[in-house]
């Protein structure tokens, strides 16, 4: 089968290599996927990078955790009636050398849930990080009906997705945005209010627009550069549930202000994530398929022979939505 990998650490034009491997065959409790989509993300370009030293330790790596296909044959164990069924698949390379940009994919079954018949394989590849960690830090705390949350960065394909869910579950929605064409996409999706986070003390804005009040929640995207902002707009008890650091890498914490505000930090990490938290995600994404309003957006679509472009278009920042790699 044809894959892609890579053997060293490095520049995407400079590592990764299409290649023929031998096709795996499913172990117990496995399942044999046949990938159209792989899904690009910022860990799947961190890692290609060098972010995890060790990575190569037991030989090359076929990268991507996120993608979508179709089941051809399954393991011991495993119902046979999944054969023929549409998945989308989460965590292909988390732990595991063998990712989800090739031909075909072994996986434990519950790694590869079932993908809406009306769901195309492109939009299944996004399913993974973006939508399940939006899904996490929305609902981590508890349900959020009637509470006010920030979303910042809700362009973004976290923020995306948070803005979304949070809406549907009756929250309050307040997002950031750096220009008027991102701002009017969250407003769209139901946010009530937009500030511009590149504005000095845009904090300040939003505590004028709850006219004295406080957010109950934030779901951030840069935590550390966006702290002392979003510490003028948290509520006493107030959680945080941060996803990402990039621009402030290992920020220093104003603790004892934090300490008095009695502030929740959470880290939210897709990965790691409680395992009935990932199967509550599962179920959700399948129901608001069905019910039709969970929306999405692919910002770039790749050729197989074309995967190193992708990361190199996810590493130049800021993609509007989606990457995906079009096995064929």
């Amino acid at each position: 089968m044809k894959a892609i990998i890579f053997e060293n650490f490095g520049a995407a034009t400079d590592v990764l290599n299409a290649t023929e491997i031998e096709k795996p065959q499913p172990q117990k409790g496995e399942v044999l996927v046949r990938i159209h989509t792989s899904g690009v993300n910022p860990s799947d370009v961190k890692k290609r990078a060098g972010s995890f030293q060790n990575l190569l330790d037991d030989g090359y790596v076929i990268p991507h955790s996120d993608g979508a296909g179709m089941i051809e044959a399954v393991g011991e164990g495993v119902d046979k009636n999944k054969i023929g069924q549409k998945v989308w698949v989460y965590q292909a390379q988390h732990r595991r050398r063998f990712g989800s940009v090739a031909q075909y994919i072994c996986l434990p079954e519950d790694r590869a849930p079932e993908l809406p018949e009306t769901v195309d394989y492109a939009t299944g590849a996004c399913y993974g990080i973006p939508v399940m960690t939006a899904h996490r830090c929305v609902f981590a705390d508890g349900d959020p009906k009637g509470q006010t949350i920030l979303v910042t960065g809700g362009a973004g394909k976290v923020g995306y997705y948070a803005i979304q869910w949070a809406v549907k579950a009756g929250a309050n929605v307040i997002a950031t945005a750096s220009n008027d064409e991102d701002a009017a996409l969250c407003k769209s999706l139901g946010a009530t209010h937009i500030v511009n986070h590149r504005e000095e003390g845009w904090g300040g804005q939003i505590l004028d627009l709850l006219d004295g009040g406080k957010v109950d929640r934030v779901v951030e995207v840069e935590f550390g550069y966006n702290l002392t902002e979003v510490l003028k707009v948290l509520r006493i008890g107030g959680t945080i549930a941060t996803y990402s650091s990039a621009r402030a890498m290992n920020p220093t914490i104003p603790f004892y202000k934090m300490l008095f505000m009695d502030v929740t930090t959470r880290f939210v990490l897709v990965y790691d994530m409680p395992e009935s938290a990932k199967q509550q995600a599962i179920s959700d994404i399948a129901k608001a398929e069905k019910e039709g309003w969970l929306k999405h957006r692919i910002a770039k679509r790749f050729a197989f022979d074309d995967c190193a472009k992708a990361h190199e278009f996810v590493e130049a920042g800021s993609p509007g939505g989606c990457v995906i790699v079009e096995i064929d």
